[in-house]
């Protein structure tokens, strides 16, 4: 049988190379984990964490960092970063958009809708240790 398909023929034009991603190779960032997840934060940033009982105005220490970049190197972490520590600025406490949660059950006149809304801290980088 024939292949109806053309083979695809590479071509050596610029058009057709992915563009290369530029990394800023100046400043200073990290990567935290913080329930789970891994974020990488920079001084100032804002970011939104899995809720916390703190009041707004207090700090967090983040004590597990996986990589920290200065302007010239990059330290990775086996698994963490001995002495490594990312200090944020609780901003407050925010509201995500709400999920619709829907049961429905055939035949039995059974629907069930509920909503939720759940809550975040959100902060700001102040600083990253090494």
């Amino acid at each position: 049988m024939d292949n109806p398909v053309a083979p695809v023929k590479k071509s050596s034009s610029k058009s057709d190379v992915a563009p290369v991603v530029k990394v800023e190779k100046s400043g200073r960032y990290a990567v935290v984990v913080d329930g789970g997840r891994q974020y990488t934060v920079r001084e100032g940033d804002e970011l939104e964490i899995d809720f916390r009982h703190v009041t707004a105005g207090s700090e967090v220490v983040f004590e597990t960092v996986l990589a920290v970049r200065d302007a010239e190197k990059l330290t990775v972490g086996m698994p963490i970063v001995k002495g490594a520590t990312v200090k944020a600025l609780v901003l407050g406490l925010v509201q995500g958009e709400k999920i619709f949660v829907q049961k429905f059950r055939r035949r039995k006149n059974y629907r069930r809708r509920t909503g939720y809304r759940g809550i975040a801290t959100r902060i700001r980088i102040a600083s990253i240790a090494v």
